[in-house]
């Protein structure tokens, strides 16, 4: 079931909601350049189990409305926030893939972690910012030439090989972006950081990360456990940036075991 949440005057995020009735709620948090379709292989598995699955897509991507601002950690918590309110959503885990374990990071320390019982940060852009120099080629080559740059950023995502339509797939999520919007997140890893917001956590926290990640390497993660009370580290040895696709049986038994 899908439908729109307004997170300010004249923004609308959208929100995919499967299961409604569920026993237990995860609000997926996508990453960039993507949208809430990439968590399809959890969509189809967990809602089997009795889980109520919610993935919401980040102003400015996937199906929502597209601002030409509102890209800081702040403000992508505050739509975080304003969708759990929406929704009356409590005792949920929250799940954050890359950027979006940033995001859920940020909405954890800035609110508390208001509705939120447990936390899952994937592959989580955490906690340092991301160098300038890969920020800025990839705000330079979405500015010249932005499938291209899609499909050099699905190549290094995955450690595994991955089919050509797949890549399509990953491409064509990243299309659906707005191109402002997808450049702008960029300038957000590089000039600002989550370091601060990990030890005002205080929910149990799954830590997944592939040990052969090119995006956010497995020492950050490491990083992060040792910042986070309360918080486990499950390396994933097959897998780069994109654990849930690439070791996604794993993954769904973890996440389902642990949410």
């Amino acid at each position: 079931m899908g439908y729109f949440v307004t997170v300010e005057p004249g923004v609308k995020v959208f929100i995919e909601d499967i299961n409604p009735k569920g026993n237990k709620t995860i609000l997926f948090i996508h990453g960039w350049p993507l949208n809430h379709n990439q968590f399809e292989y959890q969509f189809n598995f967990l809602p089997k189990l009795g889980y109520r699955c919610i993935g919401m897509d980040w102003r400015g991507y996937g199906n929502s409305d597209k601002p030409f601002d509102g890209y800081n950690f702040d403000r992508l918590a505050d739509d975080v926030r304003m969708v759990i309110e929406a929704l009356q959503l409590r005792n949920i885990t929250l799940a954050g893939h890359s950027t979006g374990g940033a995001i859920s990071i940020r909405y954890m320390a800035r609110y508390k972690g208001y509705g939120v019982s447990k936390l899952v940060l994937i592959d989580a852009a955490s906690p340092s910012s991301v160098p300038k120099e890969f920020t800025n080629k990839i705000i330079e080559d979405t500015n010249h030439d932005r499938p291209q740059m899609l499909q050099d950023q699905t190549g290094i995502f995955f450690f595994q090989y991955i089919s050509e339509p797949k890549s399509d797939w990953f491409v064509l999520m990243g299309l659906q972006a707005a191109n402002w919007a997808t450049s702008a997140i960029m300038v957000t890893l590089r000039d600002e950081n989550v370091y601060n917001d990990l030890g005002q956590i205080d929910v149990p926290t799954l830590i997944i990360h592939g040990i052969h990640d090119k995006v956010v390497p497995f020492t950050q993660a490491e990083e992060t456990n040792k910042l986070i009370k309360n918080s486990k580290l499950v390396p994933f040895q097959y897998s780069g940036h994109c654990a849930f696709l690439e070791e996604r049986d794993r993954f769904n038994q973890l996440l389902s075991s642990f949410a």
